[in-house]
């Protein structure tokens, strides 16, 4: 039996610990009308509204508080939400949005771990069936490290969950509310002993169930939707049902469900996003809560963040500006931090920039949920994003990731060159996309034979993933042949919408562009330029469909045995041609990979597999990378280290195939491997901070990944 209620303050006295000093609150409460209710005394259980002394406090928003007269012993005030409940099981329960960590869910529980100053604050008593409840006890002074969240008997998790569990609430106050919350939520597989110990008998179904059964009947129901956003919808709202079963469907079923939860369903899921919203995932800052971010940060619920991804809107994939809309994005990135790099999903924040759409399609939506007005620019944009760095450094800390996603490419060069000294900062549009992409070329020179060096590079689209691209090549190439990077990047070509980027336009360039415009006549056209350039790779990174035509892939076959070519663009209605075009116009010869994926196609009684250059072959991996080292910064050599790791992970038999990335069925393991090569290259650099430096970094990763399996709950 649950009861909940506030009690009402009787009496307040102070005395001094002699061990640590602090002062702290006497609160004598009384319990009235147990023995009425049919209690046992040594049954009945207390709890006590409590405030504590943060490190940053916030002001309770009540009137009370605003006109309480100041006395001897005023303290801060109290954090902003503050609810008590009771139980008659000795065991009590907690919320508050700024609690650290968790009560111990045994029969008898734990104080908080805050020995500090604390204050009393309540209103009147509750009231069960006409009988008054009051309450009666003294809080004391307990170890910090004497918390631990719902005792799991099998410690499962590597990450170990009681550093992160429980968003919201500190423990489970009853079962109707276990039952929905999505990080102990198991639904039918609460065992008979779960179910007495955590009052959910008669709150489900008799039969028991293993996560197995729910898996396999999860996969059932989405293979029955044929519109893949039905699947994508279906996804999410197991997200925030039952966080353990979404990931380990996500991790046992990876090739079939990353398509859906990332690109290209992602996309279409963006696009409608206000239309298809059911859940509020992640933080949305907007400019309406400039000077208060970090008020606004201190809203979300968990503090040991590892990784933040943020957008801005502006630039979703190949759809242009989306607004506020863009969330699916860097949820879709967090869940896959999880699923493929192990970070735990307690560690992970979204985070939506809103300052305004120019998108007057989705200003005149009556379901869009963003500010509706024009996309903010210059000093107003600069000074918010300001802002939420400093607040994100001040919550969290030096160590946080913030992966900059999906902003337009002049914000994205310049947050990215204004925060890398300051900040863990990295950006997979121009850092992540080179990384996978330069692991792709190394799988295809293993087919073709040769060197970076030894090859010429022409890009269509000369944006934020093109110029990363070809920087990350032209630095891989300098490192290999000890030439200056000026040289190397005289092997690398682009054609923008105006034609070949040569010297002649370098005055009228973005200052991105300006290293690529080498000596030559202008050429207006792909065609052209292939034709003058000759090239050995053609990389797509225009997000403009259907670009590479038959002309284009005909004439890079004349001019190589194996053409190798890169169709990066996304989603797949931005993909500069498909893998069947590829295969079929180079007549079976063409090294192919693309931004999103496409099945395998049989040409001339072979099947040629083309390989997905997706950014979730890097990034989940290279984060755990910096978490598990403790890197400060991030360095292109972690980037080549990245790499390298992924490409040593490309078997013969895969080649054999005409695949230059490995399947996606062992993205595990591969994370393992590039979160371990970067960390090392941290280490090496003297950019890391955890200390003493394990010796077996790959086995030492592997340790740390989340494992989404069913804990048993005492």
């Amino acid at each position: 039996m649950i009861l909940s209620g506030v009690a009402s303050l009787v009496d307040v006295g102070w005395w001094s610990f002699t061990g640590g000093g602090a002062s702290l609150p006497r609160l004598a409460w009384s319990f009235a009308g147990g023995e009425d209710l049919g209690l046992r005394p040594w049954r009945t259980s207390f709890v006590a509204l409590l405030g504590w002394r943060l490190r940053v406090w916030s002001p309770l928003p009540i009137e009370e508080e605003k006109t309480r007269k100041a006395s001897a012993f005023d303290l801060p005030p109290l954090p902003p939400l503050l609810v008590a409940m009771l139980s008659l099981d000795r065991t009590c329960f907690l919320r508050c949005d700024e609690l650290l960590g968790p009560l111990r869910a045994r029969r008898q529980r734990v104080a908080l771990p805050f020995p500090a100053t604390v204050r009393c604050q309540a209103r009147s008593g509750g009231e069960l069936n006409g009988r008054r409840i009051a309450v009666d006890n003294t809080i004391k002074k307990v170890e910090p490290n004497s918390v631990e969240p719902v005792e799991d008997i099998e410690h499962h998790d590597g990450y170990r969950d009681e550093q992160f569990m429980m968003p919201w609430t500190v423990s489970v106050a009853s079962g109707y509310t276990l039952l929905r919350n999505p990080q102990y939520n198991k639904g039918l597989a609460f065992n008979e002993k779960e179910r007495d110990a955590h009052y959910l008998r008669g709150l489900l179904p008799p039969t028991c169930v293993s996560q197995e059964l729910q898996e396999k009947k999860i996969m059932h129901n989405l293979r029955q939707y044929q519109v893949p956003l039905q699947r994508y919808m279906a996804m999410m709202d197991l997200q925030e049902l039952n966080e353990k079963l979404f990931y380990k469907l996500l991790i046992d079923h990876v090739e079939e469900l990353l398509p859906i939860v990332y690109t290209p369903t992602v996309g279409e899921a963006c696009q409608k996003y206000g239309s298809i919203f059911r859940h509020p995932q992640g933080l949305y800052i907007s400019l309406n809560e400039k000077g208060r971010i970090l008020e606004v940060l201190r809203n979300w619920p968990e503090r040991n963040i590892q990784v933040i991804v943020v957008t801005d809107g502006e630039r979703i994939l190949g759809l242009g500006d989306l607004g506020c809309q863009g969330m699916g994005i860097p949820v879709g990135k967090l869940a896959l931090y999880t699923a493929l790099g192990g970070v735990h999903p307690s560690a992970c924040l979204p985070v939506t920039i809103d300052v305004g759409t120019n998108n007057e399609q989705l200003l005149n939506d009556e379901f869009y949920i963003g500010l509706r007005r024009r996309r903010a620019t210059g000093q107003e944009y600069t000074e918010l994003l300001e802002e939420f760095m400093n607040a994100v450094k001040q919550r969290y800390g030096e160590k946080v990731l913030i992966q900059f996603e999906d902003f337009a490419n002049h914000n994205a060069f310049e947050l990215l060159a204004k925060y890398r000294k300051t900040h863990l900062v990295f950006n997979d549009d121009i850092q992540g996309t080179a990384s996978v992409v330069l692991a792709g070329l190394f799988g295809a020179l293993k087919i073709v034979g040769g060197t970076l060096a030894e090859h010429s590079f022409l890009f269509l689209g000369a944006g934020e993933a093109g110029t990363g691209i070809a920087e990350l090549i032209a630095l891989e190439m300098s490192k290999q042949t000890k030439a200056p990077l000026e040289e190397t990047r005289k092997k690398i070509w682009m054609v923008d919408s105006k034609g070949l980027i040569v010297s002649s336009r370098k005055d009228s360039l973005q200052h991105f562009k300006q290293p690529w415009a080498h000596d030559h006549e202008p050429v207006n056209n792909l065609l052209d330029a292939i034709k003058a350039i000759k090239p050995t790779v053609l990389i797509g990174s225009s997000g403009v469909g259907k670009t590479f035509t038959k002309e284009v892939v005909e004439a890079m076959a004349t001019f190589n045995e194996k053409p190798i070519i890169l169709a990066l663009s996304n989603p797949t209605s931005q993909s500069e041609c498909t893998a069947e075009e590829a295969y079929t116009w180079s007549k079976g010869r063409a090294i192919f990979a693309s931004g999103s994926p496409f099945d395998p196609i049989e040409y001339d009684g072979k099947v040629l597999v083309p390989g997905q250059s997706n950014n979730a072959y890097i990034f989940p991996g290279f984060g755990l990378g910096l978490v598990i080292s403790g890197a400060t910064r991030v360095h292109d050599d972690m980037l080549l280290a990245a790499s390298e790791a992924l490409a040593q992970q490309v078997t013969q038999e895969n080649l054999d195939k005409g695949m230059v990335y490995p399947p996606f069925s062992n993205i595990r393991k591969i994370s393992a491997h590039i979160a371990a090569n970067v960390a090392a290259k941290a280490y090496e650099l003297g950019l890391a901070s955890r200390y003493p430096h394990p010796k077996d970094l790959v086995k030492y990763a592997e340790s740390l990944m989340y494992n989404p399996v069913y804990h048993q709950y005492r």
